[in-house]
């Protein structure tokens, strides 16, 4: 089976700045992968090298077995990896359901309309001309996984998708999360809450200093107390 996502021995830069090292991760098609660890490890920097926004000066990404030259964000979201970046960032001065149409400019093909993002997220459709960023945190970030899912996505990479939300808005989001599997929608949950990523994780990826220091499930990971001490416990 072709992974979805993969990135292969990648170096990463920002000018000088060498945040990657030899990186390598991939999420097959029907998976629900985490990428955790502590803050300052590198994990944004994974996103932005899928997106182009990070400079890849070795190994490659690949998405559906193509290997992307020069990624860019727009060429990810064509091939059907679309990312939820960290902060959300709803467009100001648009209201939900402009911020949900914004999402559909890629025009792939598939099932997601808005009306199914509003049978999937309801509060959305009760505030569906309300401005965006009116709107509270979770439902801000119902509205960014929304507008993500418009593009008709095989894969969405969500990035620190419960900073600065109440621990039962947390348990909401997992809960919607696991949702998007079922409905055969792959998910990388990039992530420093350990909770959310055990709970929705069929395979976790542990980051330190811009390497990957573990692979496994979440089970391996439970039983293994030197890489929860070593690189995610505070």
């Amino acid at each position: 089976m072709t992974a979805l996502l993969t990135l292969n021995e990648a170096d990463a830069f920002y000018g000088a700045a060498h945040i990657l090292h030899r990186l390598s991760l991939h999420v097959e098609a029907g998976e629900r992968v985490a990428l955790i660890g502590r803050n300052g490890v590198g994990k944004t920097t994974v996103v932005n090298t899928i997106l182009g926004l990070a400079q890849l000066r070795h190994g490659t990404v690949r998405i559906g077995g193509e290997t992307i030259a020069r990624p860019r964000p727009y060429i990810a979201a064509q091939r059907g990896v679309v990312v939820v970046p960290q902060g959300r960032r709803i467009v100001a001065n648009l209201t939900v359901e402009e911020n949900l149409l914004l999402g559909g400019a890629t025009a792939r093909k598939g099932p997601w309309t808005v009306p199914g993002i509003y049978k999937l997220f309801p509060i959305l459709q009760e505030r569906a001309h309300t401005p965006g960023t009116a709107l509270s945190g979770g439902q801000q970030q119902m509205l960014a996984v929304g507008r993500a899912l418009m593009s008709n996505p095989g894969l969405i990479v969500i990035d620190e998708p419960t900073e600065g939300l109440a621990p039962k808005v947390v348990e909401l989001v997992a809960d919607y999360l696991s949702e998007l599997e079922r409905r055969g929608i792959s998910v990388l949950l990039v992530e420093q809450k350990l909770a959310i990523a055990m709970r929705i994780s069929q395979r976790v990826y542990v980051m330190g200093h811009g390497r990957i220091v573990f692979e496994g499930t979440p089970e391996s990971l439970r039983e293994n107390e030197h890489v929860r001490r070593e690189w995610l416990e505070v």
